[in-house]
């Protein structure tokens, strides 16, 4: 692509000429690379001239000042992959791109200072975005448009209208971004309501709407906030996402979201959310927070126009025949060649458990309180607290001040109780004896931040406040943080009592790789390794029943399967099937 320019005014003009966006969302970051191609070039087919991205802080910047640009990370080459098909690129880099992202894409390094406020002027937090803009934009800005890249649109910040409304903040977002070399046109996005488009707007960026149906009446709304300028949909929802426990695998109204195409492809400009959604893999997912937790399952399938492992659905079809209405579809060769395979039944090989290892996997941290993860440079995984019970003669009640989000609590290495959401921070009746010196040991989990509303300030993980037994505050703790990124560690030697958390070890030939998809029946709740990767969580409660794998993670010989299992309900085996079950 040459030098352009891309301009707003009452339309969206390519060097003068109106340019109809027809976009579709694919996360780079929840998709391996070997598969970028193969999804860009169906987007291409069905007939979208833009492929649309956040952008997730917290992954590019793990760490306070370490920066990850590679593998499924490399936003450069997804960009450039997508100018190589022909395709422009909306990119949205916002600090918080909610997404259904762990912390709405947010560093969790950022709650280990007391007091820290987000998305506001609040300079520490305004600090910490400039420091990680001067290292992402030198990134992107070569690719804009104006360089002879395909860039052509960037979002300043993400459904802000539905969050505060501090203009100054918003202001100083927008220049942060023009000092390090923005020259394409900005955009905010909001909910289709005059209240959030009226918190979200900023002077001289075009305001653009999301939401997943009645365009017509959203687009009436949106109007009176563009100045004459183009109406677009910058997230058309075409599904909707899953959380544990919910029932079944959510599913869109195929034939009101196709009316809603055509009608949004008439008045205006279109990014579809999602054309594919991917997958959380790690402890990426999010959680919503209304009247209780929520957190989202693994798979991040949405429904959308390919499924998460990139399979053609007939809303693909059915949208492909709308586009075609509105613009000349083009002809596609795709080129990655993308098999499915059943490696079968695989039996557990070797077992260890979690309280025999832990002084392999971590190393304990004392203090009189309790320590929070973040306090502990901790973002994602588990966190175990460990006590002596000398002075209490039995344990009847249990209180955690200040916890997050699940705890499974043992005494004596026996499990005693699960807490989960509202139930940590409530009194709980127990009945343990014990005798004197006996292990209290509380494994919390951290189930995914929430990535929308206020509770986001206070998502601080493990136990912040104390840990009441029978009315008094128990102090003195070993903390062993558990991010899990260290299985090379484990001792399968070591021992193991059932109904106790532990790993579980399988191993697999492979000849020939394809995707494949891990049933986890019979498994309690945990997550699951392959050769090191972090595959996502399981739980019994559904709706998700199996863990995608894509082939460019197995390897040619033995492969590596670890479970880390919580709950104590642990099967003799897995499987790895052919074809996913959604439900």
């Amino acid at each position: 692509m040459k030098e352009s320019i891309f301009e707003i005014r009452d339309d969206f003009y390519l060097d003068g000429k109106p340019f109809k966006i027809i976009s579709g969302a694919i996360h780079y970051f929840r998709i391996v690379p070997e598969y970028w191609r193969d999804r860009l070039e169906k987007l291409k087919a069905m007939g979208a001239n833009t492929v649309e991205t956040y952008v997730p802080w917290n992954m590019h910047e793990p760490q306070k000042g370490q920066f990850r640009f590679d593998g499924m990370l490399d936003i450069k080459k997804f960009i450039l992959l997508a100018q190589e098909l022909g395709l422009y690129v909306i990119v949205r880099p916002s600090p918080y791109i909610c997404a259904e992202w762990e912390f709405g894409g947010l560093p969790a390094w950022l709650l280990k200072e007391d007091g820290m406020r987000l998305r506001a002027c609040y300079e520490p937090f305004l600090n910490a975005v400039r420091e990680y803009y001067k290292v992402l934009f030198p990134v992107l800005t070569p690719l804009q448009i104006t360089n002879g890249g395909p860039i052509i649109l960037m979002q300043v910040e993400n459904e802000y209208g539905y969050y505060g409304d501090d203009t100054n903040y918003m202001e100083a977002m927008k220049q942060i971004m023009l000092e390090n070399g923005v020259t394409v046109p900005l955009v905010t996005s909001d909910g289709p309501m005059d209240e959030s488009l009226s918190c979200g707007r900023l002077q001289g960026v075009l305001p653009t709407g999301n939401f997943g149906s009645k365009t017509e009446e959203r687009f009436d709304v949106l109007k009176k906030y563009t100045d004459g300028g183009p109406l677009m949909c910058t997230e058309f929802w075409v599904g909707w996402f899953d959380h544990w426990g919910n029932g079944g695998h959510m599913r869109g109204h195929l034939e009101e979201s196709t009316k809603d195409l055509d009608r949004m492809l008439e008045l205006g400009h279109v990014n579809i959310y999602m054309f594919e959604g991917g997958t959380n893999f790690g402890f990426m997912n999010g959680s919503n927070y209304y009247d209780e937790l929520t957190p989202d399952v693994t798979s991040y399938d949405y429904d959308a126009v390919l499924t998460e492992a990139g399979d053609f659905t007939l809303k693909y079809e059915k949208y492909r025949e709308i586009i075609g209405k509105h613009t000349q579809l083009p002809t596609v060769a795709f080129t990655t060649d993308i098999k499915k395979k059943d490696y079968g039944i695989l039996k557990v090989q070797e077992k260890v458990g979690l309280f025999q290892v832990l002084e392999d996997i971590s190393v304990p941290v004392k203090s009189t309180f309790p320590i929070p993860m973040e306090k502990l440079d901790q973002s994602y995984g588990y966190i175990l607290y460990h006590t002596a019970l000398e002075r209490e003669q039995n344990l009847e009640k249990i209180r955690l001040w200040g916890a997050n989000d699940r705890a499974n609590i043992f005494v004596d290495n026996k499990p005693v109780i699960t807490l989960y959401d509202r139930e940590l921070l409530a009194e709980a009746q127990v009945n343990v004896d014990f005798e004197s010196g006996a292990p209290l040991d509380i494994l919390i989990e951290n189930m995914g931040r929430v990535n929308f509303g206020p509770r986001m300030e206070y998502q601080r993980k493990g136990i912040e406040g104390c840990v009441q037994l029978n009315g008094h505050m128990h102090y003195n703790w070993d903390m062993y943080t558990l991010p899990l990124d260290n299985l090379d560690k484990l001792d399968f030697t070591k021992g193991y009592k059932e109904g106790t958390p532990g790993f579980y070890r399988f191993t697999f030939e492979v000849e020939e790789a394809g995707d494949t998809f891990l049933d986890f029946a019979g498994w309690g709740k945990g997550c699951a390794f392959l050769n090191g990767f972090n595959l996502g969580r399981f739980w019994e409660i559904g709706p998700q029943k199996r863990l995608y794998i894509p082939a460019p993670l197995l390897k040619k010989g033995v492969n590596e399967i670890i479970l880390f299992e919580t709950d104590g309900r642990a099967a003799d085996e897995i499987s790895l099937k052919a074809e996913p079950d959604v439900g």
